[in-house]
């Protein structure tokens, strides 16, 4: 209890300018070293030590404090915070819901005089309003509002951390090709919660409905309607773009990793305005996903690595992507030259930094075909074309300049007279691609649509000096030296053969069992035919 002096209610009233939003609970204390009672019952004393008692038929809010003295009261709302805190609000849209307590969103009272207006009732104001509180009590009960303010901020984030958990995503209509034929595979609606209008629901149902306990609240949602509506995916008629690769001379690895990432793109229905990307459609490009380990470039090399081979998929994807005037937004050319389209034409996949991107610029969605058959791969772009019919597009592959490397020698610890190629040559190229438009067979327009930058790689041929004699080794050291590759053949020659029996010894012939038996190799009750 306070001293003789006491303090003002003015000074130390319920609640009076202290922050009670989430983090600290309800109520923040003065640093947290006064205890809440004391803290609420400072004006105690100036009501002779408590011994007043509210009005009969009183209530804060839902809380009967009718008969109380003034700490008592305090006690009581006191309890109320403290288990109000805690409570569980269920947060609803149709059958998805989720849980949160009352801090966590950041539920506060804005009402913080609510005991001292209680201990008023029919003592304080004028004659009349006295007056007028006694008679109202008499007919009923005194409801003094426990108002509660909800932060906005704090619930507009639990919205959106929790928005996998209340949305419905909609299942977009979708395409599929059969048999030449396009078939509409219907999709569904979904659900999102509508952030703005459901603050304002909640801040309502806390403001005017909540008893302090456990609760559920529905959420203001809107539904939302599958993307693709069945006008226009009819409209999907057109090809715009076609486009055939071929690996006939690719080993089983990599005619498997062709026909596995074609089968993840084809199917792909691509809305206005959206972007496809090959690796997120294709990857990730480990044997978790399907691929086998073959030939690929890296770092101007090639080596054997896991999807060896989906480089002919984007690059393929892309020269029907072009000639369907779909807009690219990133393509890059290969380290290396490679054989399956001309320089310019090409579209490598490396990782997250090499990557075919393109955006659907048409007003209607677009379909991707794409299969193997025959060692062939294809891709067509199915849409709704409106150019004209006599207005062709083509593109004309350019190379500006070129680099030999020329044969690289590399001396080796095989035995003399050993000669293999460890590494094909590949030209460097500069090389640029044209977009050529006619119309009605009159070019029209000429313009340069990329360019690219394909690294020279040398020929690389192991060559064995290992020798007995010094002086061999010696020789073919010295041809090693000149690089000149008549020189360097002509010091191999004379140990070609030598070589190869030394690396590829002839096959020992093993006696006969009669043989083994007359040399006491093997029993001889082991002989089975004849006498």
């Amino acid at each position: 209890m306070l001293g003789k002096t006491g303090v003002s209610r003015a000074e130390n009233r319920y609640f009076r300018g202290k922050n009670m939003k989430k983090g600290t609970g309800f109520l923040t204390l003065f640093g947290g070293a006064v205890a809440l009672c004391a803290l609420l019952a400072a004006p105690v004393s100036m009501r002779a030590q408590g011994t007043e008692t509210i009005e009969d038929g009183v209530y804060i809010g839902n809380i009967y404090v009718g008969g109380m003295t003034e700490e008592e009261a305090v006690s009581a709302v006191e309890a109320y915070v403290e288990s109000a805190d805690s409570a569980e609000m269920t947060l609803k849209t149709g059958d998805k819901s989720v849980s949160v307590t009352a801090a966590d969103l950041g539920i506060s009272f804005s009402n913080l005089n609510v005991v001292d207006e209680a201990i008023d009732v029919g003592r304080s104001g004028n004659l009349i309003k006295r007056y007028k509180d006694k008679k109202d009590l008499q007919q009923g009960d005194k409801v003094i509002a426990l108002s509660l303010d909800v932060d906005s901020d704090a619930v507009a984030s639990i919205l959106s951390e929790k928005a996998a958990q209340l949305n419905q995503e909609a299942v977009d209509n979708g395409l599929v090709r059969e048999n030449g034929a396009f078939k509409i595979i219907k999709g569904e609606q979904g659900i999102e919660v509508n952030v703005e209008d459901s603050i304002a629901a909640i801040e309502n149902y806390i403001s005017s409905e909540w008893d302090g306990g456990n609760a559920e609240i529905e959420l203001v949602a809107e539904v939302v309607e599958p993307r693709g509506s069945e006008e226009d995916l009819e409209q999907i008629t057109d090809m715009m773009g076609s486009y055939t690769t071929n690996y006939k001379d690719s080993g089983q690895n990599r005619c498997d990793n062709i026909s596995n990432a074609t089968s993840k793109i084809n199917g792909t229905l691509l809305y206005p305005g959206e972007e496809f990307s090959v690796y997120e459609a294709i990857g990730p490009l480990d044997a978790a996903n399907g691929y086998e380990l073959a030939g690929a470039y890296e770092n101007g090399q090639t080596v054997e690595s896991y999807g060896g081979g989906v480089c002919q998929v984007s690059t393929t994807l892309y020269n029907a992507v072009i000639l369907a005037e779909l807009e690219i937004t990133q393509r890059s050319n290969h380290s290396m030259i490679v054989s399956y389209v001309k320089p310019s034409m090409d579209a490598a996949i490396a990782g997250d930094y090499k990557d075919l991107r393109f955006v659907n610029n048409q007003d209607i969605p677009i379909y991707i075909e794409g299969y193997t058959e025959g060692k062939n791969v294809t891709f067509k772009i199915y849409g709704h074309d409106t150019r004209p019919s006599n207005r062709v597009v083509t593109y004309e592959s350019e190379v500006v300049s070129e680099q030999d490397p020329g044969t690289q020698y590399v001396a080796t610890g095989d035995p003399a007279g050993y000669m293999k190629t460890a590494q094909g040559k590949h030209i460097g190229y500069v090389a640029r691609l044209w977009k050529v438009v006619t119309v009605d067979g009159v070019e029209e327009s000429r313009e340069i649509f990329n360019k690219s930058t394909y690294k020279a790689s040398p020929k690389i041929v192991n060559v064995g000096t290992a020798s007995a004699d010094p002086n061999v080794s010696a020789v073919i050291g010295a041809a090693l030296a000149t690089g000149d590759e008549a020189t360097i053949n002509a010091a191999v020659a004379p140990y070609a053969a030598s070589a190869a029996a030394i690396l590829n010894p002839a096959p020992v012939e093993q006696p006969s069992q009669e043989e083994q038996a007359i040399t006491g190799t093997v029993d001889e009750s082991q002989i089975t035919g004849g006498e």
